[in-house]
């Protein structure tokens, strides 16, 4: 039951995950706090199982999600490769500084980034592409930031990712692709830190490899594998203002959620 549960959860998260390049953690992580507290998952270790459970379900949500980029030549592969090289160093950083937070003021972290993210696409708030793409060090320092605040919020950095290649005169359909790529070493790296900083815990429920819930991660990668495609095909075909806006009122309710 648990399994069919998670099944839609993983179709919306892969959606997004092609259409916005976001890795789907956004919708990922509320839902799973809200599917754990009704399991009677112990309240310290809950948000962390959430984050953690998040990062492993977007590895496969970014394999299909990235493959569907990358046929249409979108991903600009050489920005890939140094942005990952910081982006491996911040994830890892990124989960002991969750680690060391107590689960509720995680979700307060994780609420204020969810209303500051739903303000950004409700309005369409936009950098200027107003600066060159930066030389090697500057992209992997750039990594570095990206990796760190993903693995906190436990999304595949494309809301952060899209962004600064937009503002770096990246055009936008290869920011989302090159942000979709940077999910996967992202969600891989953060997933591996989260079991191993969890793997000791004393509260997790059965079937949890450290703070990686197994029932969770199986479910919805069934389906997001498959709906990523869907996205990927959607972001190059569609305009995405209205269901950004959308998804910008989902967000907003679930920053206010967690901060109340």
């Amino acid at each position: 039951m648990e399994f069919l549960l998670y099944l839609p959860l993983g179709a919306a998260a892969g959606v997004l995950a092609g259409l916005f390049g976001i890795g789907g953690g956004l919708i990922i992580v509320p839902a799973l706090v809200l599917s754990f507290t009704a399991q009677g998952v112990d309240p310290a270790v809950l948000t962390h199982l959430a984050v953690g459970t998040s990062l492993a379900t977007i590895v496969f949500t970014s394999i299909n999600s990235v493959l569907a980029h990358h046929s249409k030549g979108a991903v600009l592969w050489p920005l890939f490769v140094w942005l990952t090289v910081g982006i491996l160093a911040g994830a890892v950083l990124g989960s002991l500084t969750a680690a060391a937070l107590k689960g509720p003021m995680l979700q307060k972290v994780i609420g204020l980034f969810a209303i500051a993210m739903a303000v950004q696409m409700g309005l369409d708030l936009k950098p200027r592409a107003s600066r060159e793409v930066p030389g090697k060090p500057g992209l992997s320092l750039a990594g570095v930031v990206i990796g760190w605040a993903s693995a906190i919020f436990g999304i595949g950095g494309g809301s952060l990712t899209v962004p600064f290649l937009t503002w770096r005169s990246v055009p936008m359909p290869q920011a989302v692709a090159t942000s979709a790529a940077c999910g996967l070493p992202i969600a891989l790296c953060s997933a591996l830190s989260f079991m191993l900083v969890g793997w000791n815990e004393a509260h997790l429920p059965d079937w949890s490899l450290g703070f990686v819930y197994l029932p969770a991660v199986l479910g919805i990668a069934t389906t997001s594998m498959f709906f990523a495609r869907l996205g990927a095909h959607l972001a190059h075909r569609l305009p995405p203002r209205v269901l950004k806006r959308l998804f910008a009122l989902q967000l907003l309710g679930v920053g206010l959620f967690f901060l109340f």
